[in-house]
Parts: C-alpha cells; sequence; structure tokens
C-alpha cells in the first residue's frame, strides 16, 4: 500500500473517531461483532450429571457486591483484597480445568456466562483503577478498543476470549437474545451484574429475572413525550432481538411490567438509544 493510501485510511479513521465522540455509540453499530458460531463448542453430553462448582464466584459476589438505590449493582473494586483477587483468579483456574463439552446445555449455559462475569472483574482488577473498561486497552489490533479481543485463557487446548464467549458460543449457539441480560461488561449502562452466580438448575428464571429488571430500568427503555429511548444493546445486536423495531419492541413488552406494557402499547418506533461505558464501581456512586 502507497503512503498516500495508508495517509487517506489514516485520515478516515480519524473522522470515523471524531465523529463517534460527536454522535454517541457510532463507533459500536458499525464495529459490533456478528455472532459467528464455533462449532468446537456445539457438543454436550445431554445425560452428564456432572455440576460445575461456583460456590467461589457466589462468594466473590456476596462480599463485594452492592445494589445501588438506583437499582444498578456495582462492585467494590477498591475494596478487594489480595487473598480474594487470588481466590478469584483460582476460580477461573478450575473453570479452565472442566471439560465442558461433557456438560449438559443447561450446566454449560451456567458455567459460559459465569466465566464471562467472572473474568470481566478480574480484568478490571488486574488494571484498576479505571474509569471505564473500554480503557483497558489489552485486544490485538491497531483500532481494537477494550479487552474483549485478547485472549484470556486456554480451554480444552482453545484459547478463549470475552468475544469468543459472547459472539462465538453464546450468541450464535444458544440464540437467545435473554444471554445480553445475564452478561456483564462492568460497565453502568450494561445489564446488572447478577448478585447470585447462574446455575444449571435456576438458570432460565434466573435469564428471565435479569431481563425483567433491565427492561424496566431506565437504563433499558424511557419513554417520554411518547417517543421511545433504549439501551444501545438493541441497536448494536438489533437482529438477536428483532428484525425492525416493532419486533424490537414487543420482545420489550415480554419483559415489561403492565404499566410500561401498556406506554409501550402506543410507541410505532425507537427514536434514539444510549449507553454509559462509565465504571460500574460501588466507590463512584
Amino acid at each position: 500500500m502507497s503512503s498516500r493510501n495508508v495517509a487517506t485510511c489514516l485520515f478516515c479513521a480519524l473522522l470515523i473517531l471524531v465523529s463517534a465522540s460527536a454522535h454517541a455509540g457510532l463507533l459500536e453499530r458499525i464495529f459490533a461483532p456478528q455472532p459467528d458460531r464455533w462449532a468446537y463448542w456445539e457438543e454436550a453430553d445431554s445425560k452428564s450429571t456432572h455440576m460445575v462448582d461456583h460456590s467461589p464466584w457466589q462468594v466473590f459476589l456476596d462480599a463485594y457486591v452492592v445494589k445501588g438505590d438506583d437499582g444498578v449493582n456495582r462492585v467494590r473494586y477498591g475494596s478487594v483484597t489480595s487473598a480474594d483477587k487470588k481466590t478469584l483468579e483460582r476460580y477461573i483456574e478450575s473453570l479452565r480445568d472442566v471439560s465442558v463439552r461433557r456438560l449438559s446445555k443447561a450446566q454449560q449455559l451456567a458455567y459460559w456466562i459465569n466465566l464471562y462475569n467472572a473474568l470481566t472483574v478480574n480484568t478490571v482488577l488486574k488494571h484498576y483503577p479505571v474509569r471505564s473498561i473500554r480503557d483497558i486497552d489489552i485486544s490485538p489490533g491497531l483500532f481494537s478498543d477494550g479487552p474483549w479481543g485478547k485472549k484470556l485463557l486456554t480451554i480444552e487446548g482453545q484459547d478463549v476470549s470475552l468475544n469468543d464467549i459472547e459472539h462465538r458460543i453464546l450468541r450464535p449457539i444458544w440464540r437467545d437474545p435473554r444471554v445480553h441480560y445475564a452478561l456483564n461488561c462492568a460497565s453502568l449502562g450494561c445489564p446488572n451484574l447478577a448478585m447470585r452466580a447462574y446455575d444449571a438448575l435456576t438458570v432460565e428464571q434466573q435469564m428471565n429475572e435479569a431481563a425483567r429488571v433491565f427492561v424496566n430500568s431506565p437504563r433499558g427503555v424511557s419513554i417520554r413525550e411518547g417517543r421511545l429511548r433504549v439501551s444501545s444493546i438493541y441497536e448494536w445486536f438489533r437482529d438477536d432481538f428483532g428484525r425492525n423495531d416493532s419486533e424490537v419492541i414487543e420482545h420489550l413488552r415480554k419483559y415489561a411490567s403492565p404499566a410500561l406494557a401498556n406506554r409501550l402499547t402506543g410507541v410505532n418506533g425507537i427514536y434514539d438509544d444510549s449507553y454509559d461505558w462509565a465504571l460500574n464501581d460501588a466507590s463512584r456512586h
């Protein structure tokens, strides 16, 4: 590539970045990962009775996750002791050693959700203090943002990143929009980090509850003067929730309270979307 072409590419990239600062969410809309099924992880054992131990993760959640008056669950990152950081890392290491493809589908679902959330918290702790998870630029690639593309651990000989778990395993294999409500990216605009570890026996109920909590919060849905504003996750991952505004709204009605569902009845489309990337840090609330 000639130096002139390189300069042109860099100039175009600069225009995108400048535009993104003026128009919230533009980069996310452009570069939101698409589902890319990782066939290796499709295998499961429907007869398996093996139970993965997520109790260390529960102990961590009990100690460091707090619910704010605004309904947002925050993490006391600055209070995590050295001993508890090591315990969290040992928990993640224990998940690395699980034979995932020998688990039942329900066990796998709980496994991947808990692993994603624990890895996210652990990544923040390793770089704390930060104002946003997007400041942890450890992903490979010139224009990469945040930690999501970095391979964080090896499972069954496969190097796995946060993006892999979300966009190559959970989204394409389960094809369930509720996955978005279960995963937490350490941001105020994200669905809550659950205060209970996901469990194979209750994962369906837990995802339903996570969906209800988010949809009925201002982070998920707000209506002013008949105009619907939604979380940007409904735009970034539009196809997971519906092919058009009407189908996304129908998805929202499924989890909305009676009062919100009634207000959605008169809404014909999505007016705007927003997302807050500030770290879900309890010390800043």
